[in-house]
């Protein structure tokens, strides 16, 4: 890794689910691969803030994940290098103790050359016991599981270090040929969706034939009210009205916490916005901010408060599955390279940009399904044990990999969250 690569940054996007498991977990580890590149020594060790972790920390953390759960399965297994369990555990307190979340920046040790070794080794392994076609069942479904991990991670690597060169005075570029394009926007218009029962959520997998998440299941029943939604999410230049016109100094418009944290922390625009009123930070650097793409990096509160102010609301996850659910999967994700929202090309007036571009804050909490099982053994820990005090984002962003998003997909965080590439589309209710 050095620098000044100008590397490609997902050469492969893995439209296909179908694709061989081996395949799948070769293409997901370069690709991991080729985000680092980018990255000099010193860039992957940064750790701006607590919730976020140093691009070394995701290399080693997915590759531990695979060490961990499938290898090490096996009895009699021995570890590349036991003393790392405790350094590369994320949450998994049934797994053992691990390293405290905000201090993994501290973490010189081991170094980035031994953890692309470690990176290696494991990939090895993983590649003769593939090879020998001696995974169980079992295993196998573990193997897909990582691979998706690893994906997310990819999304958190990029989100972080955005953070972190953002933090320079320098505003560094991650990368300075990011794609970029300027659309020319749209009136924002209403498309209506009458009262019905839908249905919501994935077949619990294994058992079901297409990947998903446990929270996604178990596939049910819910009555969804007469509604309307906007047909592409809120744009720059909505969100700087809203600024302009005293958006963040209205305690009316805000959620009681909401108010708090603003003004606790000082915010009067969105996290990435120059104080000029013309630029945002991207990870190609400073950039002339466009209008007509969609605003990004917003809380929760901040979405809410925006809707407020507009006279609407945000959607339930049950009205975006809805909208979403025969939408296929196309859109500005990672394999488009931009890295950054882009305003639609669009000229109609259909429900667009579902996918990708930026995650879309909903008002659901992040809760269990009726009848959700969380999967057996530590990989319960994965997703059951965080549903409290967050809420759910639909639809995936500019960094989210196209073949690990789908309708049904429940991203979650919590409110006050605004380092991820995180926007909003304004719902309503209707006769």
């Amino acid at each position: 890794m050095h620098a000044n690569s100008s590397a490609t940054a997902a050469q492969s996007d893995l439209t296909a689910s179908a694709i061989p498991l081996a395949a799948r977990y070769g293409a997901v580890r370069r690709q991991s691969l080729a985000l680092a590149q980018p990255l000099s020594a010193e860039d992957a060790l940064l750790q701006s803030m607590p919730d976020a972790s140093p691009a070394k920390w995701h290399l080693a953390h997915t590759t531990w994940f695979f060490e961990r759960f499938v290898l090490a399965a096996r009895p009699g297994y021995v570890p590349v290098n036991a003393a790392w369990d405790l350094l590369f555990n994320s949450y998994y307190n049934s797994v053992g103790p691990f390293h405290a979340r905000p201090d993994r920046g501290l973490l010189s040790r081991p170094s980035l050359a031994q953890v692309m070794a470690y990176r290696a080794q494991v990939d090895e392994r993983m590649a003769q016991r593939l090879a020998a076609g001696d995974l169980d069942e079992a295993a196998t479904q573990v193997l897909l599981l990582g691979t998706h991990h690893e994906q997310q991670h990819q999304e958190l690597l990029l989100a972080d270090i955005k953070h972190a060169f953002w933090s320079n005075p320098l505003g560094p570029a991650y990368r300075s040929d990011l794609k970029h394009h300027r659309g020319k926007g749209s009136e924002l218009r209403w498309l209506a969706q009458p009262e019905a029962i839908v249905e919501i959520g994935a077949a619990a997998w294994p058992q079901s034939p297409g990947f998903a998440y446990d929270n996604e299941s178990p596939r049910h029943r819910v009555l969804v009210p007469a509604h309307a939604l906007a047909h592409r999410p809120v744009s720059n230049a909505d969100y700087a009205a809203f600024v302009d016109e005293g958006g963040y100094r209205n305690a009316a418009l805000w959620l009681s916490d909401g108010w708090s944290l603003i003004q606790s922390q000082g915010w009067q625009r969105p996290l990435y916005w120059h104080d000029d009123g013309a630029r945002e930070f991207t990870l190609a650097g400073w950039r002339e901010r466009d209008p007509h793409a969609p605003a990004c990096h917003l809380s929760y509160y901040e979405a809410d408060a925006f809707a407020r102010w507009a006279g609407a609301r945000l959607p339930t996850e049950f009205e975006w599955e809805r909208a979403a659910t025969d939408t296929p999967v196309l859109g500005n994700l990672l394999s488009s390279d931009a890295l950054h929202p882009q305003a639609s090309a669009r000229s109609d007036g259909d429900l667009g940009q579902l996918f990708g571009d930026v995650w879309e804050w909903t008002t659901s909490s992040y809760t269990a399904y009726p009848g959700f099982r969380p999967l057996p053994g530590s990989l319960g820990e994965y997703n059951g044990k965080f549903m409290s005090g967050q809420n759910i984002l639909r639809g995936g962003s500019c960094v989210t990999p196209a073949a690990h998003v789908r309708a049904s997909y429940r991203n979650f965080f919590p409110p006050p969250a605004r380092w991820q590439f995180s926007g909003l589309r304004l719902a309503k209710d209707t006769p």
